[in-house]
């Protein structure tokens, strides 16, 4: 065994005996008011819960397959083609 392990067993208390017997947190009649909520009892650690994460479909976005400046820059080219032909 590793020299800090057995240490590490010595000190921490085994699982189940840290409580005790009895509720994990005191209940309505515990908590000498009648009416009285307990609070939430959240594992340790956790400091709250959430909703499972699910999938959200939105709209799909339609992309033009040229950019309206691409489309502009190809309609002046054209025209520039155009006027620098001679007639015929």
């Amino acid at each position: 065994m590793p020299e800090g392990t057995g240490t590490l067993r010595e000190v921490l208390p085994k699982q189940g005996t840290a409580r005790g017997p009895g509720p994990a947190r005191p209940g309505p009649a515990r908590l000498g008011r009648p009416g009285a909520h307990a609070p939430p009892f959240y594992p340790p650690g956790q400091l709250s819960v959430e909703d499972a994460a699910t999938m959200v479909l939105c709209k799909p976005k339609i992309l033009p397959l040229k950019s309206v400046s691409l489309e502009k820059l190809e309609k002046l080219q054209r025209a520039a083609l155009e006027a620098a032909q001679p007639p015929e």
